[in-house]
């Protein structure tokens, strides 16, 4: 076999203070009951490193599970662990007793507790000790240990760091890897973006190593639409909106959309990001109108373009600089009306 030589692991070793990693692994090592939870609407970064780290912590002996909000979206369905995590949605009394008797309790891929939604005043009330591992900005939780590193493309990919750092990546196997390569390739769109830092290509190559198929596991995230899904998306293609000169794409769906087209949870993934391939559109924007009282925004963009702060700042969100989401309580109509409010006061941000 060839191979190659070794670049140097000052970065990975330099990443995430030692005095740091070093307590992370003493309150592993002294937890009983460790409990694991994400993000609401749990996407693959999300559930990538939820399922890696639970993986690795199994390995270490560890009585370890993830207890999510509600359930991961069929189209993730393929991961490792994720059938075994116990969502609120499914099993509200089994989801509250293991927060409960936790005693200790990692936050991946989330800055806030009402990123958790429902089970926020259980971790809230909850007696175990938080470790927050995370690459969102402004972290809001209360936590003995904080892991925050936004430079980071990917809360998987900062995971990755961790176990490095810890000793720990030698228990990552062939299922684990893939849970983490999955995270980092969802949260930078098959690298297409916030992919820049060449130490990201590192982690790849050590996963490879482990014996990953990165070919399928795109195969397996990107090719699995269904055929309402398909019709679903070439109907809001259709009634796109562009503003502002064409540098603003919005995408609309109602409830009745939904039912005519017989939506399922994932079905339109990827939607806000097509308008992205037109050279004059910057900022794209998709709302979903989930029930009478529930729009669920998703912004894209490029450039230096912040939907974050955007989503931050009206909708209660956050998220990346080209990548967020948020939440619009009341029907669908009153949204529009506030984005049609909101959109001009960024304008002077679009090139």
């Amino acid at each position: 076999m060839r191979t190659y030589p070794q670049k140097p692991r000052n970065r990975f070793n330099t990443v995430i203070e030692p005095e740091i990693v070093d307590r992370v692994k003493q309150m592993v090592l002294c937890a009983r009951n460790i409990v694991i939870t994400c993000h609401v609407s749990p996407d693959g970064d999300a559930l990538g490193s939820s399922t890696a780290l639970c993986a690795v912590l199994g390995a270490l002996g560890k009585d370890a599970c993830i207890v999510t909000a509600d359930c991961p979206p069929k189209t993730l369905m393929f991961l490792p662990g994720v059938r075994d995590i116990v969502s609120s949605t499914r099993n509200p009394e089994r989801a509250h007793e293991l927060i409960s008797n936790a005693d200790l309790v990692f936050c991946l891929d989330f800055n806030d507790l009402k990123r958790v939604d429902r089970l926020g005043e259980a971790f809230e009330k909850a007696q175990a000790w938080r470790i927050v591992i995370d690459h969102h900005t402004a972290p809001l939780i209360e936590c003995e240990v904080l892991i925050s590193h936004p430079e980071v493309s990917s809360t998987s990919a900062l995971l990755y760091i961790f176990l490095w750092q810890a000793g720990w990546a030698r228990y990552l196997n062939r299922s684990s890897a893939a849970c983490i390569y999955t995270g980092m390739m969802t949260d930078t769109g098959n690298f297409a973006y916030n992919s820049n830092d060449p130490d990201l290509y590192l982690i790849i190559h050590d996963l490879l190593r482990k014996g990953i198929d990165k070919d399928n596991l795109y195969k397996l995230v990107h090719n699995n639409a269904t055929q309402s899904g398909i019709r679903l998306n070439g109907y809001a293609q259709f009634r796109t909106e562009y503003l502002s000169n064409g540098r603003v794409a919005l995408i609309m769906l109602n409830q009745d959309n939904l039912r005519d087209f017989g939506y399922s949870k994932g079905d339109t993934e990827g939607l806000v990001n097509i308008p992205l391939t037109i050279p004059d559109v910057q900022w794209s924007i998709y709302m979903r109108e989930d029930s009478d009282d529930l729009v669920k925004i998703s912004m894209r963009s490029k450039g230096e373009f912040p939907v974050n702060m955007v989503c931050e700042k009206e909708f209660g969100g956050g998220g990346h600089i080209n990548a967020s989401g948020g939440e619009f309580h009341g029907p669908l109509i009153e949204a529009l009306s506030v984005i049609l409010e909101v959109i001009p006061k960024y304008e002077n941000l679009l090139v």
